[in-house]
This record gives C-alpha cells, sequence and structure tokens, in this order.
C-alpha cells in the first residue's frame, strides 16, 4: 500500500466526481425549470442516466489493481471491497430515481434527487474511507439527507413522524459511535484504520479497552444496518417514509453500512477476533429470530418487508460473524442480490399503492388479473427473499450457511435455515393474497409508467441473473473478500 500522491487518484474517486457533477447539474436544471413542473419531472431521466454514466466511467477508470492503495493521505482507500459497494450503492440510486419519477410529491421536485444524490455521495465515500475522520463525515453525509428524505412529505403525518424518529435515533447511535471513535483516537494517537490496526495486532493498546470501544463503535453500525437490538426505527420509518425512500433505505443504506461494519471489524480488531464472532452470532440469531416472527403478524406489506430487512440484516450477520474469507464473500455476494431483490418489491409496492390506495396486504387480491406482469415481479422477488433457487437468494444463503459450517459455527447455520423456512412461510402468505385471493377491483389494470416499467425489469433481470450466472458475481465478491484478509 501507498500513501504518496499518485497521478492515479483522481480516477480513483470518478464515482464521486461524477455524483458532484451530478448535483450541480441537477440544481442547475432545477433552478432553471422550477416554475415547470412536467420539466422537473425530466430529472428522474436526467439522474438515473448520470449514475448510468459514472457506473460506466468506474468501470473504464476506477477499477482497482491487485493491491489495495491508500490515498488522499491516507483518508481512503481503493480496493474491490470499495469498488463494488460503491456500484450497488450507485445502482440502488438509478433505480431509485427511476421508481421516484411518477411517484406523487417526488418526482415533480428537484429537491428530492439532489438529496438523494448527497446521500449516495456518502455511501460511496463509507465504502472507501480509511480514516475515522473520513468515515464520521461520510456516514453524516448519508444520513442527513435521508432523515430529510423520510418526512419528504410533509403533509403526511406518518411521513413527518418517520422523518422525525430516523433522525432522534440516528442521532443518539450516531454520538455514541462518536465517542467510541474519539476513544480510538486517545488510545492510539491516530485516525487512520489501518494504522491504528497495525498498532492493535503489535499488542500496543490493551484488548479490554478495545472492547469496550468496540461495543460503543458497533451501535453506530447496527443502526445503519438495522440490526437487533439497534432495530426499533425500521418498522415505523419503513412505513412512513415514502415508499420509493423505503426501498432506497434498506438496500443500499444497508450495504453501505455493512461495508463499513466489515472493514472496520476485519481491520482493526483482529485481536479480539472471539469476541466478535459471540457479539455478532448473538446479534444475528436475534435479527432473524425477531423479524422474521414479528412479520408473521403484519398486515401492512411496507412493515412486513421492514420486519423481513431486520431478518435478512440477521443472514448478512451469519457471514460476518464468521470472520473468514468466504464468510465476508457470501455476505458480499448476499447484499448484491438484496439489492435487487428487494428494490423490486418495494417497487412493485410504490406502483400497487399509488393505484389501490392502501399499503395492507389484503388490497393486493386479484393483483395477479390486474396486471400479471406486476404479479410477476413481485411473485420473483419474494421468492428470492426466501430463498428459492434459481433466484439470487438462494445462492446467497447457501454460501452465508456454507461459511458458519465452514467456521464451525454449525448451530449458527442452523438457526439460519429454520428462519429461512419462517421467512418463505410469509413470503408465501402475500402470494397466496395476490394469486388466489378475488377482488371487485380486479378487472381494472394499474397504472405503470415506462419508468416503473424499466426500474421493475432491471431488477427482476437482475435477480435472475445473478442467480443463474453464478461466476461473476462470485468472483467479485470473493476480491472483495480478499482486500481485507
Amino acid at each position: 500500500m501507498a500513501a504518496n500522491y499518485d497521478p492515479s487518484m483522481v480516477t480513483a474517486v470518478i464515482p464521486e466526481i461524477g455524483l458532484v457533477v451530478l448535483i450541480f447539474v441537477d440544481l442547475a436544471l432545477d433552478l432553471l425549470w422550477m416554475r415547470k413542473p412536467d420539466h422537473l419531472r425530466k430529472l428522474g431521466w436526467l439522474t438515473a442516466g448520470g449514475l448510468v454514466v459514472i457506473i460506466g466511467l468506474s468501470f473504464a477508470f476506477a477499477t482497482p489493481g491487485t493491491e489495495p492503495v491508500l490515498l488522499f493521505g491516507g483518508m481512503l482507500r481503493q480496493d474491490w471491497l470499495a469498488f463494488i459497494f460503491r456500484l450497488v450503492v450507485l445502482t440502488g440510486a438509478a433505480v431509485t430515481s427511476l421508481f421516484a419519477m411518477d411517484s406523487e410529491g417526488l418526482g415533480n421536485r428537484g429537491e428530492f434527487y439532489l438529496l438523494l444524490l448527497s446521500s449516495t455521495l456518502g455511501m460511496s465515500l463509507m465504502a472507501a474511507s480509511a480514516d475515522l475522520i473520513m468515515l464520521y463525515l461520510a456516514i453524516e453525509t448519508t444520513s442527513i439527507p435521508l432523515y430529510v428524505l423520510s418526512g419528504f412529505l410533509i403533509r403526511d403525518n406518518k411521513s413527518s413522524e418517520a422523518g422525525f424518529k430516523y433522525f432522534l435515533f440516528g442521532a443518539m447511535t450516531s454520538a455514541v459511535m462518536l465517542y467510541g471513535f474519539s476513544l480510538l483516537y486517545g488510545f492510539s494517537g491516530t485516525t487512520q484504520i489501518y494504522r491504528l490496526a497495525e498498532m492493535l495486532q503489535a499488542g500496543e493498546v490493551a484488548p479490554l479497552a478495545m472492547m469496550g470501544v468496540g461495543l460503543l463503535v458497533l451501535v453506530g453500525f447496527g443502526f445503519k444496518i438495522a440490526a437487533v437490538p439497534l432495530h426499533f426505527w425500521a418498522p415505523d420509518v419503513y412505513e412512513g417514509a415514502p415508499t420509493v425512500v423505503t426501498g432506497f433505505l434498506s438496500t443500499a443504506s444497508k450495504a453501505a453500512g455493512f461495508a463499513v461494519l466489515m472493514r472496520v471489524v476485519v481491520a482493526v480488531f483482529p485481536a479480539i477476533t472471539p469476541l466478535w464472532t459471540i457479539v455478532l452470532s448473538t446479534m444475528s440469531v436475534a435479527s432473524m429470530i425477531l423479524g422474521n416472527t414479528l412479520a408473521l403478524a403484519q398486515k401492512n406489506i411496507k412493515r412486513l418487508l421492514a420486519y423481513s430487512s431486520i431478518a435478512h440484516a440477521g443472514y448478512v450477520l451469519i457471514g460476518v460473524a464468521t470472520l473468514t474469507p468466504l464468510g465476508v464473500t457470501g455476505a458480499v455476494y448476499y447484499l448484491i442480490a438484496y439489492l435487487v431483490t428487494n428494490l423490486a418489491a418495494f417497487g412493485v409496492v410504490t406502483v400497487t399503492s399509488r393505484s389501490v390506495g392502501s399499503d395492507e396486504i389484503s388490497a393486493y387480491a386479484g393483483l395477479s388479473r390486474r396486471s400479471p406482469g406486476m404479479a410477476l415481479a413481485l411473485l420473483v422477488a419474494l421468492l428470492s427473499l426466501g430463498g428459492i433457487p434459481p433466484f439470487a437468494g438462494f445462492f446467497a444463503k447457501v454460501l452465508v450457511f456454507g461459511a458458519a459450517v465452514q467456521a464451525n459455527l454449525v448451530w449458527l447455520a442452523v438457526v439460519g435455515v429454520v428462519n429461512a423456512i419462517v421467512g418463505l412461510y410469509y413470503y408465501l402468505s402475500v402470494l397466496k393474497v395476490v394469486y388466489l385471493y378475488r377482488s371487485e377491483d380486479e378487472t381494472k389494470p394499474l397504472t405503470i409508467t415506462p419508468a416503473w416499467k424499466l426500474a421493475l425489469w432491471v431488477c427482476v433481470a437482475g435477480i435472475l441473473v445473478i442467480g443463474v450466472l453464478i461466476a461473476p458475481g462470485f468472483s467479485w465478491a470473493t476480491a472483495a473478500a480478499a482486500s481485507l484478509f
């Protein structure tokens, strides 16, 4: 690794440069079109197209080499973990832009896209952060726009409540995490993550002190990934926030949180690996059991998917808890698969709730007759979440369960399999309503705009491709894991 200046520094941060440029372009056009609501809708196409261009430029110029490189005085790290999670959050933002275009109260407001891109910029920096100060700034850059987006529909009491709750809980956990960061600096005298790791491995800091500090830091990370016991905000925020924002929260934000968790746990705290295995395994089991159990009783599909998201955080934590290359590989692959899967599920909810005016599961009766394509997209998404082959979620679960067995955590794999069966039950319960129940309005077709169609079929295609063509995603996930070990 090298910390000196290199001409490739600029190309390494092309995703961030591209996001900043796109933010200014959107801002300029928002000011230019502010009196033309129909024109403002075009910002969705512009934002999605701009993000696709940034992804292409990242492939062309920002692909990391075989050896990780520290940039900008050790503030950022260019490696495969950062690269892959940058692509994940950029893809999530692009799909979210398409879903937002025709969503009431979102698509014709330029500030929505500015906040979305600002949060995406923070997530991109989170994935690449190699310094505690940079990491904290990236987390706040991610979180503050998300607080606003959650309460974006100010005339909707649920949305306002969601934004306020998310802000309060986020501020509290962020303060605890920052206190942990300050203790890390106090014990070591450095804020650079990899320099800190070297000092800990050399025994220059007491392991007992690291245990306490590690738990404080985990509070902030646990909040970002919505894992038990830091999950309490998720059901209310997921239900109250605009559905488009909920989909982004549950995928891109969660992926960025796991990227940081894996980097910090593996790099900074290897001396207390047994403690991490115990803590993360406990969080994993609690998240799976609580998420799946409470999801069984839900009548609102957004709350059901919220508890499902908590359970899926538990599945990913199985891979992280092993602290092995295969475990991290499984976690990364799982998050890639989860991105397209959950975005597809919330995309269907976005389209359906606009037409039927309700997020209750009972309102989905007759959906297969009103729109066979939408029902099929929901079928693919829910079966993937349930871990049914040949969809993306199946191999993702196989990887994390296999990693647990390899790490002699067979009991954790067994708990995961049992919970996956429970999860499949409530996913099939939703599909039963969609395909078997009848409705008086089933002859009325749903209104599906071109942007929604494009976003949905991109997600459905992603679920199938990632589930069937396993090698590319697995290779990427393996490269990401190798950059940590």
